[in-house]
């Protein structure tokens, strides 16, 4: 995904255009005090991000947990972390808990998800997001974020799977290169191949650290 006026390695489509756009977003934005999302980004920084969610239905599941990280550069931030219980409205499913271990009564002092996602504003500010499938989390936040905001977020999107895909396609041979070349998005199977430190996955935090990892070890192989 792309989305959001660019993945924040690639130029603007023509100069001024960002500029352009946070006057439109400014124009819609409900709620002042949110006002710095809109701000150009600090140089070489970015949040990534990953939610945790009772199922894949981007209409009715409810976030469960919310983890983001800091990058500066080349560095992962821990210290500038957040990591985020949500309270669902619904209990959650044994299915869903088998996936990210989170049982209702776990979740029962969790946030509501409106101050989760003020929190997470706060936390990102303009910092363009990364994640891994990022299009599921934002689709998911912005369920909260455009009643608060009038907008959805903001900030542009830079998609870990997407990066990693351009670059399996360019070590393909040419014969090989076609719209349904054949490549393994999955996470495990990305991290193993970059040769990347891999965590617990569907933690929402532990998913956030390694979506950061693939994307700075991928700038740093596009830039080779």
């Amino acid at each position: 995904m792309w989305g959001g006026g660019g993945d924040g390695l690639r130029p603007a489509l023509f100069p001024g255009w960002a500029t352009l756009r946070r006057r439109w977003l400014a124009h819609r934005l409900r709620d002042p005090r949110f006002a710095s999302l809109l701000q150009p980004p600090p140089p070489h920084e970015w949040v990534a991000l990953d939610c945790e969610t009772t199922g894949l239905d981007v209409r009715t599941d409810e976030i469960v947990s919310i983890g983001a990280v800091r990058i500066e550069g080349d560095r992962i931030v821990t210290s500038e972390r957040l990591e985020l219980l949500v309270r669902p409205e619904r209990a959650v499913s044994a299915n869903s808990v088998r996936i990210h271990r989170l049982r209702t009564q776990d979740l029962a002092e969790g946030l509501p998800l409106s101050v989760a996602v003020e929190q997470l504003l706060t936390f990102i500010g303009s910092r363009p997001l990364v994640g891994y499938y990022l299009e599921f989390d934002v689709a998911m936040l912005n369920r909260a974020v455009r009643p608060l905001l009038g907008i959805g977020l903001p900030q542009p999107c830079i998609e870990v799977s997407a990066l990693y895909y351009d670059y399996k396609f360019q070590q393909l041979p040419p014969y090989q290169q076609h719209d349904n070349a054949d490549i393994d998005l999955r996470l495990a199977t990305l991290m193993k191949d970059l040769d990347l430190p891999q965590r617990e996955a569907h933690d929402a935090l532990n998913d956030a650290v390694m979506a950061a990892l693939a994307f700075i070890k991928l700038r740093h192989l596009r830039h080779r």
